[in-house]
């Protein structure tokens, strides 16, 4: 595992944590422009964006604003939960005081009745960008929704639309039989997608059932089918936050999470039931803590429970996120659990110039 000056790891081919696209000597990630050595030693390149990825609670968004008093950006956020308006605690969204620093994009757009994914935010990313370099900042891309971020970067084919009536017949499938059963059968017919999901994963083994009995192909297939499509703005570099320590990444979600409670999370959460317009399967109210949070209101454990289910559930959430930052072979990673991660990355990121 080789490192660069700015004290960031680079993953060679072969590694356990990806390959990178290009081979240079310093560990150059191939940005559709030529790379050029700065006075430190690390390879310039010129990009249209700049990506900060990681699994959850490993300091995104500190790492972000951080880089924003250093160089004008605008941040879009790759977060599926935070396109939710009323859904603030929860997702851990960005304070007032932080989005008054620097103007943030996709928070707030949806109500938690509707829906929202990957297609839609590739086209909203990608409108965004072009609106930002046009106003002379540079897109500063956070958050850990990695689906999103590889329908940005590698595109995505289109996919059947949903099904009401398939998807009420799988709910009713799930019910009956469980979701970890649901998951088994995806795996017969989609073991790629299967692979990367948890056996309780219900909302994604859904959707991929849902594909496959609308199409009558898996999931897996549009995936591989938008790798030859030349995705619209995928000249852009992913610096990734990633711990060595589990550890570390546990004892923070088990902080942030006790935090959440200690806010008002189930006030929160018992706001969003009293509307009486939303269910629990849908997606809004399956994000991780949501799901958690309303099964406890309907009687379903006690405290101690409801903490240890949704901070259980939170780390399933980040194993999975890093199990696909794994898979993602264009990213820089930088070690989240060093004192002064924060600040290699924004040295790292400052070399970096916007084409």
């Amino acid at each position: 595992m080789a490192r660069t000056a700015a004290g960031f790891r680079v993953v060679r081919a072969g590694q356990r944590h990806g390959v990178l696209g290009r081979r240079d000597g310093a560990g150059g990630v191939d940005a559709r422009g030529p790379p050029r050595r700065c006075a430190h030693g690390i390879v310039r390149h010129r990009v249209h964006w700049l990506g900060i990825a990681g699994p959850t609670a490993c300091g995104k968004t500190d790492a972000a604003l951080a880089l924003a008093r250093r160089r004008p950006v605008e941040i879009v956020s790759v977060d599926s939960a935070l396109v939710y308006r009323g859904m603030d605690i929860g997702t851990a969204k960005p304070s007032p005081a932080e989005m008054a620093e620097v103007p943030h994009h996709l928070i707030d757009i949806r109500d938690p009745r509707d829906s929202y994914n990957a297609a839609a935010f590739a086209a909203d990313a990608t409108r965004l960008i072009g609106e930002i370099r046009a106003r002379g900042r540079l897109p500063l891309l956070v958050g850990g929704t990695m689906l999103y971020y590889k329908a940005l970067i590698d595109g995505i084919d289109a996919m059947p639309a949903a099904d009401p009536a398939v998807r009420a017949q799988l709910d009713a499938e799930g019910a009956a039989l469980g979701w970890p059963a649901m998951h088994a059968k995806l795996a017969a017919i989609d073991p790629s997608t299967a692979a990367r999901l948890a056996p309780n994963d219900s909302q994604r083994i859904q959707r991929a059932l849902e594909v496959w009995h609308t199409s009558g192909r898996p999931l897996s297939h549009f995936h591989r089918a938008s790798d030859d499509q030349a995705a619209p703005a995928s000249n852009g570099l992913l610096l990734s936050l990633e711990p060595s320590d589990r550890a570390w990444l546990h004892a923070r979600i088990a902080r942030r999470f006790e935090a959440m409670l200690d806010a008002g999370f189930l006030d929160e959460v018992r706001q969003l039931r009293a509307r009486g317009d939303l269910a629990p399967d849908m997606p809004s109210m399956r994000c991780v803590g949501y799901r958690q949070a309303w099964s406890f209101l309907d009687g379903d454990g006690s405290m101690a429970e409801l903490r240890e289910r949704g901070i259980a559930a939170t780390r399933q959430l980040a194993k999975r996120q890093i199990t696909w930052l794994r898979s993602m072979p264009k990213r820089r990673v930088f070690e989240a659990d060093a004192a002064d991660a924060s600040d290699r990355l924004v040295h790292a990121a400052m070399e970096i110039e916007c084409a």
